[in-house]
């Protein structure tokens, strides 16, 4: 609520009581005036009958007046002890408010530090960011090398020495880039997990801000309502409590599910939150606090203390429907063995166990924990870590699957590289032995061709000279020779005879 406002309207109520004190005290005067007058015609009644007849009218006329004034002065006084009440009620919520904006004041200053937090996780994301994109592209220029010095080499020998080369230089390779990449993995998932919890953080805090002005109205609305009221008042405040604690609804927690039963009817739970290893827990947040708000605005200790009696009642009397309804036992619902109830104002939790302390034991014999505002936030901020530890289980499996799938490829690459480098090694066996019966020997393919030639075959055009010479003998190397010379004249003289 803004301070004007307040101001306003403490402004207003100490007009109405200054004008309710002049009105009593101009009514005052004028019941003396009255009284005054009624005296002296009571003396004058002697003087005579007519008189006495006239001032009995005026005395009867008096009276009816005084007694309207006696209804008026009356209705006064109960507005003045309105006035009263509403002034403290004012005074209050002025206290509220300056508590109030000092719990903003501080929240402020600790969202301008998650704030400077956020930008130095953002700086150290980007710079992490460069360094990855230049480590790929160093790994992507380490893999070309690779390539090339492999192909480079393959219409060569691959021998053994070259094969231990490989692994040698691939191994090493292949554990720092397994390394690396869940290095950069596990740290990515980390900082984004971080920075979408820091936002979600902040996102709250702004909201919880805004909102924290208006709790002051709301509560006491609220707790002078009717039980339909004060219900759906808990159930917004437990809302906000959700929400603070980082839970997301529909994925780790539903509110208002709706359970058929057999012979009982529906059930109807406010909230269901979700716990890894599939188990839930049930909130209720039907508490009524109709006694806390006569304990609160009681005038004398005989009062206060009635309210306080009928508050723990109340409690007690919450205890066992919620007992008598078993929500840790309903189907489909993996519960815990025990309820979780919601007080939603702390003030009347901490006040019922004060006066009652085995409220608690109470409770849990029932099956049931009695929470407040505060503490139900821990309870719900530790489901959350337990929630985000789960998350990070599994993207750490799933990040060791990537990895065995890559090694897998790598391992695959690997033994392809292995096959090529034995069919290299099988082709250059096959090339040199068909070399060797094509072109080496006596016996060799070229030198049974050239003599072919000798014989006179005609033939479109000759081996390749140094081919030739590399493959015949030497005899027939030097009878080459000649046959070539003496085949040469014949067609130098046709062409000369053309």
């Amino acid at each position: 609520m803004d301070i004007t406002v307040i101001y306003m309207i403490a402004a207003g109520l100490t007009g109405l009581v200054a004008g309710v004190l002049v009105i009593y005290l101009y009514y005052q005067r004028r019941l003396a005036q009255l009284q005054s007058e009624q005296r002296v015609l009571a003396h004058s009644a002697q003087l005579s009958e007519a008189e006495r007849q006239r001032l009995l009218q005026l005395y009867e006329a008096q009276q009816l007046e005084l007694r309207q004034i006696h209804a008026a002065l009356s209705a006064a006084q109960e507005k003045l002890h309105h006035a009263d009440h509403w002034r403290n009620e004012c005074e209050q919520l002025s206290r509220e408010l300056r508590n109030q904006l000092e719990v903003n004041s501080a929240q402020e200053a600790e969202l301008r530090e998650v704030t400077i937090r956020l930008e130095e996780t953002r700086l150290a994301a980007e710079e992490k960011q460069r360094l990855l994109v230049n480590s790929e592209q160093r790994l992507n220029a380490q893999f070309e090398n690779l390539a090339h010095r492999i192909f480079e080499n393959s219409g060569r020998r691959v021998d053994e020495q070259n094969r231990q080369s490989l692994n040698a230089l691939i191994t090493p390779l292949r554990e720092q880039l397994e390394g690396f990449r869940r290095q950069v993995q596990e740290g990515f998932g980390q900082e984004a997990r971080e920075r979408h919890t820091l936002t979600h953080e902040i996102r709250q805090l702004q909201q919880l801000n805004a909102r924290m002005a208006e709790e002051a109205v709301n509560l006491t609305r609220a707790l002078k309502g009717d039980n339909k009221t004060q219900g759906n008042w808990g159930e917004v405040i437990l809302n906000r409590v959700l929400e603070a604690s980082g839970l997301r609804e529909g994925y780790e927690y539903d509110t208002q599910v709706a359970i058929q039963l057999e012979n009982q009817g529906r059930m109807q739970p406010d909230v269901i939150v979700h716990l890894p290893q599939n188990k839930d827990v049930v909130i209720d947040a039907k508490m009524t606090l109709v006694a806390y708000e006569r304990y609160f605005n009681a005038q004398d200790d005989a009062t206060r203390e009635l309210a306080m009696s009928e508050h723990v009642t109340a409690i007690r009397s919450h205890l066992r429907q919620l007992s008598r309804k078993d929500y840790h036992r309903l189907p489909g619902v993996r519960s815990l063995d025990y309820v979780l109830m919601f007080i939603p104002v702390e003030p009347a939790f901490l006040l019922a166990l004060d006066r009652q302390p085995e409220l608690i034991n109470e409770a849990l014999q029932q099956n049931i924990m009695l929470v407040s505002p505060t503490t139900l936030l821990v309870a719900l901020r530790t489901i959350s870590n337990l929630w985000r530890y789960e998350h990070q289980s599994r993207n750490a499996q799933q990040i060791a699957e990537r990895a065995s799938r890559l090694y897998d490829k790598m391992r695959l690459f690997v033994d392809d590289m292995s096959a090529i480098g034995q069919n290299l090694d099988r082709a250059s066996d096959s090339y040199r032995l068909a070399m060797k019966k094509l072109s080496e020997g006596r016996g060799n393919l070229i030198a049974q061709s050239e003599r072919f030639r000798q014989l006179g075959v005609e033939i479109k055009r000759p081996i390749d000279p140094r081919l030739a010479q590399q493959a015949m003998p030497e005899e027939d190397a030097e009878s080459l020779d000649e046959t070539d010379e003496v085949a040469s004249a014949p067609e130098a003289l046709r062409r000369l005879q053309q």
